[in-house]
């Protein structure tokens, strides 16, 4: 039943490494998305750009049809449908249907080209992301990532419908109607030019300033949401201090300023939009009255009036569609900025153009004389040496903050060394690809990370292509069919986003089939057994032992009889090996280790 091909993942090189060749993403809205266009969408963007051009510059030939169409009727009234009528009315008809049929070609390339946008856009940034350091993920909320490559997705498309249809269509419109009304007009085409110019960028000013604006009130927003949030996440410690009223003014203080800075926009744009639009209709009555007196001094035909009066509603209309996206222009801008900004920083971590895969065949370890401190100044190793031979089964014990944790990060290269190398079977981590050192490694942590997703899948994810009998096999021996089988769901019980649906023994239990699955040559182990209840924890010993065989073991333990036989204990404190050798050999010692053994031995009775 779920002996089912699993399809090999697309390398994520293939995701950006397409549109971007080289690995190099332009971080400016503009570049990247120019790029992206030419690279991937050469011909559907020129195609998006003349059918945009065909379409409004269809409609704006319309003024010079409807004064012929006038002019013809004022010249053959009483004479029933002369050419002269019949003609230019067919070709007006004829100019409408082909206008909006380029129109709906327009939105059938468009149709072809937003969502494969989309994607393209969003699995770049992802794939980017996706190989970040775990440093940037403890610094950025997981939640503000994702939305921020979602906005980014959206913003490329908004920018793509302004860009091709509002702006190409004003620059299009304005062209055409110099090019009807300059050769005899001269002056009426430095008014058009003049006014469109000058009322374009009023309105872009006035759209920045609304731009200000609307962030104000978005924090406003995201901070009210924050303080309801909190207190909502926090409510059985509301209701046990009975602070139900304090919380409730504290989120009415919130409230009310996301209301002031409401307030304050919906003001501004009232008054933006009686400015604009008394602005639009001034221009369009005082070109109508211009020609209206160059008609009635006998300069002007009533045909000229007509095609003045419709260039004037075609050029006003399409400036106000313009300054309507403005502010969407420069926020969709501004979303697009901030989510490149966000997720192309550079990587802190990568492989080196020289990078080879890491080989392991014994699965010896050396520090030699390793140094780090972490981004805040605090040094944890200063000269660190240190050999695990292969097949070696070390404990690591010390208290909170000796290094024990940081040690394991730097030997999968999640932090890099300030000085000093780490080598595996004689090979500089630094010098191997970050998915070889990562294969080569099997970790069962404390706090397993699962996904909302099925047992089975994420038991699978050591192995996706594993048969469903290893995947029974390791489960078996993590003891984790005990909490499968009885479900309703079985294998395809989904699990909660972080397991939450599985029991924290549970969860370290498919953690640890996990490892055995991934059969990899070295083992860490960082409170691998602490979620586990005593019972199980026996029964699970048995089975480590057995992955532990022939393999290197590194184990992290704060519950030290964990590790009572393994080869060699290591005790750390501040970044150096105090004591190291077997159980037996410490506790004769009478160190540091005996101390704390004695204490867990003695537990709460003394």
């Amino acid at each position: 039943m779920f002996d089912r091909p699993v399809a090999a993942p697309t390398p994520i090189a293939f995701l950006h490494y397409r549109a971007f060749p080289g690995g190099t993403i332009p971080r400016r809205a503009a570049a990247f998305l120019g790029v992206l266009l030419w690279r991937r969408f050469r011909g559907r963007t020129v195609l998006l750009a003349l059918t945009a051009i065909a379409g409004i510059g269809l409609m704006s030939l319309e003024p010079v049809m409807l004064r012929n169409l006038i002019n013809g009727i004022a010249g053959n009234q009483g004479e029933g449908w002369t050419p002269a009528v019949a003609w230019p009315l067919g070709v007006v008809g004829a100019a409408w249907l082909l206008s909006a049929g380029f129109n709906r070609l327009r939105d059938w390339v468009d149709l072809k080209t937003a969502p494969e946008l989309r994607f393209e856009v969003q699995t770049c940034l992802f794939s980017y992301l996706i190989e970040h350091a775990p440093q940037f993920f403890q610094d950025n909320f997981a939640g503000r990532l994702a939305q921020k490559i979602k906005q980014a997705g959206q913003a490329a498309l908004a920018l793509l419908g302004i860009v091709f249809n509002e702006l190409v269509r004003i620059f299009v419109a304005i062209i055409i109607g110099v090019a009807i009304v300059g050769p005899e007009r001269p002056g009426f085409a430095l008014l058009l030019v003049g006014w469109t110019v000058a009322y374009s960028l009023i309105a872009a000013l006035l759209s920045r300033r609304g731009l200000a604006l609307s962030k104000a009130l978005s924090d406003e927003v995201s901070a009210s949401t924050g303080v309801m949030v909190d207190v909502l996440t926090n409510a059985d410690l509301v209701r046990a201090f009975s602070k139900g009223p304090l919380e409730c003014l504290r989120a009415a203080w919130a409230l009310d300023a996301e209301q002031v800075a409401s307030r304050r926009i919906r003001r501004f744009f009232i008054l933006m939009w009686l400015l604009l639009f008394n602005a639009l209709l001034l221009f369009q009555l005082g070109l109508i009255a211009l020609a209206v007196n160059e008609a009635v001094h006998g300069r002007m035909s009533v045909g000229d009036v007509v095609m003045v009066s419709s260039l004037a509603g075609i050029l006003g209309a399409n400036v106000m569609a313009l300054s309507g996206r403005m502010l969407e222009f420069y926020e969709q801008l501004g979303v697009l900025e901030s989510a490149l900004d966000t997720v192309l920083a550079p990587h802190a971590i990568t492989d080196r153009p020289e990078a080879k895969r890491l080989v392991v065949a014994r699965g010896e370890i050396r520090l030699d004389n390793l140094s780090f401190r972490h981004s805040n100044g605090t040094a944890v190793f200063a000269g660190l040496s240190l050999t695990i031979r292969p097949g070696e089964k070390v404990g690591l014990v010390g208290p909170s903050g000796s290094g024990k944790s940081t040690l394991i990060r730097l030997l999968r290269r999640q932090y890099e060394a300030e000085a000093g190398r780490i080598l595996i079977d004689g090979q500089d981590i630094t010098g191997v690809t970050l998915d070889s050192l990562n294969d080569a490694i099997a970790e069962v942590p404390q706090m397993p990370g699962l996904f909302h997703r099925s047992i089975e899948d994420n038991l699978r994810y050591a192995r996706p292509d594993a048969a469903f009998a290893l995947v029974t096999e390791a489960a078996a021996k993590a003891h984790c069919l005990d909490f499968i089988e009885p479900r309703p769901s079985g294998w395809a019980t989904i699990v909660g986003e972080q397991g939450i649906k599985l029991s924290g023994g549970e969860r370290q239990r498919v953690a640890i089939a996990r490892a055995f699955l991934k059969d990899a040559r070295i083992l860490i182990l960082d409170e691998a057994t602490s979620a586990l209840d005593s019972e199980t924890e026996h029964l699970i010993r048995a089975a480590l032992w057995e992955l532990f065989e022939g393999r290197t073991v590194i184990a992290i333990a704060h519950r030290l009889s964990t590790i009572v036989h393994m080869d060699r204990i290591l005790y750390l404190e501040k970044g150096r090996v105090l004591e190291e050798g077997s159980h037996d050999q410490l506790l004769a010692q009478g160190g540091r280790y005996a101390r704390l053994w004695q204490r867990q031995a003695d537990g709460f009775i003394g």
